[in-house]
């Protein structure tokens, strides 16, 4: 005998057992000598040092829903996992780990460095991936793969040196962004900007040769240390007379020149600006076209070298307080605003970059460009929504070189040698022991490692093996979908594209499906410093992890925020519980029941039977096509509303007659019923709420087509008995049912009250639905009388309502307010006017007629009509009650 469901659901327990079992069983493991067509997504790896955080929860619930939904659908599935090394982040870990101990990384040294953070990753490095498994995350684990396994290193090293013996890979002294609290380089993506509120300050500087000064606007005054120039515009006639001389360097004594340059803006400040090349990327490009000096006066800790003169030795802000009272002694400070800054911070520990000169290596990226622009334009890759493409396009056709050098320890070093014999670098697949220029053997090799954006980019080929050619790179490259967020559409989406299509001849991933950001519920982005972040695993603890995936993808609309709140979890919370006990109700009802003893093709099925399989097939049809467009909400929302409005408050409430009545062939084809659209709805939702779904598909009477819900096929449209005109008159009757159960509540009558009322039916086909299901309106209704028929008597003081061709009467005497029914016919009939007016102004409008398809304006002619009837009889019922 089959296990029975527990009166109330535990999601703990229930979770854990089948994700157990599902992991034993192999359930997640793909196989790549499979004949089923493949189908295959890659993680956006996680950090090693991540902790699961909402944007995970959303972008890993809807990686699974469609690994699940392809899975069932027939296909050979890999989600490949894996984590990213996530050098400076996890450089960072450790480095606060050991100072929690007293010391720093240089009391190690490298190699040791290196060994503290293996061990560090072997101890709280897997925290995430267990996190994802508690999410119900389906990946291949066999597979799980990590940036720095010896694999993957032996991928990166092969596209470095290949990029190099290109031209592609170079090296070069220029302005970069420094953090002076990580001492590294960072690129572009890397640099979080923040406006922020500062001052600009007017700073005099005295032209060489005559009484007069220049004055110049900055932000940022220590830098003056080491300008190079002063630049005007060329058609400033303001400062025409000056170009060619120069000025003294107020504090320094320098000579530097007054240079016109049209990038300089006549309207900011003075219309005179500073030229510092050494520090800022507008001035390196100008001192570049004018061939000036660049003079650096930060060391890599943003502290002042010798260049600075007397203020060597002071950190940056430190420089700025002492420049500024030097200049204010000298009387060369003329005045100080109010300023807003854009301020660029380093991503990681938040400290404010230096654009510092440094010699870096760099990826010449626009050749490999100009490849990935051309997949997207012609199609090869798809950017869902579509909107991405254009700030896909921008950033691609205005793209720089690549700074993929970065000057800490923990990550892929740079396969380069130098040599000390001839000063040439040897770049080299295997660890170099003599140079290949000269054959000395006096080597150095490159103390710098590769950024980490480097070895992600290749890795949805060489987590599968590349650069040996494999069987899983045969059948699951490229990959079918990327699910990921927009804000890391440069750092990674896009380098993939490159690298991808460099190396692999094809582009990484057919479709890329972009989700929006999780918000709090009034909109505003979760941050530890709000105190509004909600922590994914205790809402998994709190509510369950099917309720907090169905949350997640019922507001997975494309282009739209979700805005999360408890509440809402909460509310899809009572969703798994109704499931919960439907089925329980469902199984109560099927104890003596064997499937397939009822051909439902050929069985006499009732009206509710008839509705409910013709609604399956649409809903199936709905969730399908949702899906397949990534459009999860919709997915969602059309499984919530056939099974909470139609399936159980409806169909179940239908079917307790012929479940409870004496007819025994009647009850059997209930109960096929009953089961079948209980056990394809369980399809329906597994990719969604895999948990649930699991266990109660194992307790389903009968034989399991499948040891688990996951090998179940995909539920199709159309291949249940469908009967169109059988549901409409279900839902008619419906109607109906609803119409007297709207006046009984408005009327305050008492549930359990049974009650009379009369039909009025305005067709022949209108008076036959209604004779057929007068059973299911009297029992549902409450009627203890029902008279029906067109032109059926009505009461004298009755409270209506109308259902399609039927006008609903409920007679009063006795049973309501009557004062109360005429407020509320007043209120019905504003709202019908309200509906009136729309469709006449539509109707009315020539643009719309003009433009409109002949089938829509044929629908608005008929809902005004429709309208302007139920008006009538409302305002027929009301005159009845006032007489």
């Amino acid at each position: 005998m089959k296990a029975q469901l527990a009166k109330g659901y535990e999601p703990s327990e229930v979770e854990r057992k089948w994700y157990d079992s599902w992991e034993k069983d192999g359930r997640f493991h793909a196989d790549e000598a499979s004949s089923k067509p493949g189908y295959s997504i890659v993680i956006p790896p996680p950090n090693v040092t991540g902790v699961l955080h909402m944007g995970h929860a959303l972008n890993n619930t809807l990686q699974d829903i469609l690994a699940r939904w392809m899975r069932m659908r027939g296909s050979e599935v890999l989600w490949q996992p894996g984590t990213d090394h996530a050098g400076i982040a996890t450089q960072n870990v450790v480095e606060k780990q050991l100072a929690a101990e007293g010391r720093d990384r240089h009391d190690l040294g490298r190699d040791g460095f290196v060994e503290r953070v293996w061990q560090w990753r072997g101890e709280s490095g897997g925290q995430i991936i267990n996190q994802l498994k508690r999410l119900g995350a389906s990946c291949d684990w066999e597979r799980e793969r990590f940036t720095m396994d010896e694999g993957l290193s032996k991928a990166v090293r092969e596209v470095f040196v290949t990029l190099y013996e290109e031209g592609l890979i170079y090296r070069d002294n220029r302005l970069i962004n420094w953090c002076p609290r990580c001492h590294t380089a960072l690129s572009d993506l890397e640099v979080e900007h923040e406006d922020q509120k500062g001052q600009l300050w007017h700073l005099r500087y005295p032209v060489k040769g005559c009484d007069q000064v220049l004055v110049v606007a900055t932000t940022r005054p220590e830098t003056m240390l080491g300008d190079t120039a002063v630049a005007v515009h060329p058609e400033d006639e303001r400062y025409a007379d000056l170009i060619g001389k120069s000025v003294v360097l107020p504090l320094v004594g320098r000579e530097i020149p007054i240079i016109a340059d049209d990038y300089v803006d006549k309207e900011f400040g003075s219309g005179a600006v500073k030229i510092t090349p050494a520090h800022d990327f507008n001035d390196f490009e100008m001192g570049k076209r004018h061939d000036l000096e660049f003079i650096n006066i930060f060391d890599e800790s943003g502290v002042v070298n010798a260049n600075g003169g007397a203020y060597e030795g002071l950190e940056r802000s430190a420089a700025r307080q002492k420049v500024l009272a030097d200049l204010e002694a000298g009387d060369l400070l003329e005045r100080t605003e109010e300023h807003l800054n854009a301020v660029g911070e380093c991503y990681r520990c938040k400290t404010v970059i230096e654009p510092y000169m440094s010699l870096q290596w760099y990826v010449k990226v626009e050749p490999l460009a100009k490849q990935a622009i051309a997949a997207v334009e012609d199609g090869r890759t798809k950017i869902i929504p579509q909107q991405w493409e254009k700030t896909y396009f921008e950033w691609m056709y205005n793209i720089r070189d690549w700074c993929i050098s970065r000057q800490i320890w923990w990550g892929h070093r740079i396969p380069a040698w130098f040599c000390a014999d001839c000063d040439q670098i040897t770049v080299t697949r295997e660890d170099a022991t003599v140079c290949s220029h000269c054959g000395g053997s006096q080597l150095r090799q490159e103390t710098d490692v590769l950024d980490t954006w480097f070895s992600s980019a290749l890795w949805p080929f060489s987590t599968m093996g590349w650069p040996d050619k494999t069987a899983t790179l045969d059948k699951f490259y490229p990959t079918s979908c990327l699910v990921t967020g927009f804000d890391i559409l440069f750092f990674w989406v896009a380098r993939m594209m490159m690298m991808g299509l460099k190396f692999m001849n094809e582009v990484p991933f057919k479709e890329v499906y972009i989700h929006a950001l999780v918000r709090d519920a009034s909109g505003q982005k979760m941050s530890k410093s709000k105190g509004n972040v909600i922590d994914p695993l205790t809402v998994i603890d709190e509510y369950g992890t099917d309720a907090f995936r169905f949350t997640l993808a019922a507001f997975a609309a494309q282009g739209r925020d979700i805005k999360l709140s408890l509440e809402r979890i909460a509310g899809y919370r009572n969703f798994v519980n109704k499931l919960w006990n439907a089925s329980r109700f469902a199984l109560m009802n099927l104890e003596d029941f064997k499937p397939g003893t009822i051909d439902l093709a050929q069985a006499k099925l009732s009206l509710a039977d008839q509705w409910i399989l013709t609604r399956l097939n649409v809903v199936a049809g709905q969730t399908e096509q949702a899906l397949a467009d990534y459009k999860f909400n919709d997915a969602a929302g059309a499984l919530y509303a056939f099974i909470w409005h139609e399936f159980c408050d409806w169909y179940i409430e239908l079917s307790k007659e012929d479940l409870y009545g004496e007819d025994v062939a009647r009850r059997q084809v209930a109960q096929e019923v009953l089961f079948t659209v209980l056990e394809q709805l369980l399809r329906l939702l597994h990719p969604i709420m895999p948990f649930i779904t699991e266990e109660i598909w194992q307790v389903l009477p009968g034989e399991r087509p499948t040891s688990s819900i996951m090998l179940a096929t995909y539920t199709n449209a159309d291949v249940f008995p469908s009967n169109p005109q059988g549901a409409a008159k279900m839902e008619l009757i419906m109607e109906v049912i609803k119409g007297i159960r709207n006046i009984r509540g408005e009327m305050n009558v008492a549930p359990g009250k049974q009650i009379p009322a009369v039909l009025d039916c305005k067709s022949d086909a209108a008076v036959n639905v209604v004779a057929e299901g007068e059973n299911y309106i009297r029992a549902l209704a409450k009627l203890n009388d029902l008279c029906f028929g067109m032109g059926a008597e009505h009461p004298e003081q009755a409270a209506t309502q109308v259902a399609g061709e039927v006008e609903i009467l409920l007679p009063l005497a006795g049973l309501i307010n009557l004062e109360e029914e005429k407020k509320r016919l007043q209120k019905e009939i504003a709202k019908v006017e309200k509906d009136v007016a729309m469709f006449s102004k539509k109707l009315e409008n020539e643009a719309f007629l003009a433009k409109a398809p002949p089938e829509v304006l044929e629908k608005n002619r008929s809902k005004l009509q429709e309208a302007r009837e139920k008006r009538a009889i409302l305002q027929e019922s009301l005159s009845k009650i006032c007489s």
